[in-house]
């Protein structure tokens, strides 16, 4: 969902990972979290899975495990909260990294942040 205008996106390149997100899913999964506090949902379409996480005021580390991937190598398209996001909370970090089922992606979420994963076939 897209809270604002859709202006004010205008030239932000975590952007991207909006107008990639389906809007009707074939499967959902909650990964964890803990009411009030934090949630990690994963959604997939065919064979791409889009992942979720927020957290509350609390900044906080969290390991998540990707074993509900299906089998072969993954492309994980990361956009994450950057170093200094607890002050500039627009300011974004997108990486990319090989995963498979068996990997475990660490995620450090600011104060009010989160992070948005989209995980493609390699």
């Amino acid at each position: 969902m897209i809270s604002d205008h859709p202006a004010a996106y205008a030239g932000e390149p975590a952007f991207e990972f909006i107008k990639r997100v389906p809007t009707t899913w074939d499967e959902t999964r909650v990964l964890g979290g803990e009411p009030g506090r934090h949630i990690t949902i994963a959604r997939r379409r065919g064979q791409e899975w889009f992942l979720g996480s927020l957290t509350n005021w609390d900044e906080r580390d969290l390991e998540i495990r990707l074993s509900f991937l299906g089998d072969g190598k993954y492309v994980a398209e990361i956009y994450r909260d950057a170093p200094d996001a607890g002050l500039h909370p627009k300011q974004t970090v997108i990486e990319q990294q090989k995963v498979d089922r068996s990997s475990a992606l660490k995620l450090h979420l600011a104060s009010g942040g989160g992070a948005a994963l989209r995980l493609r076939p390699e």
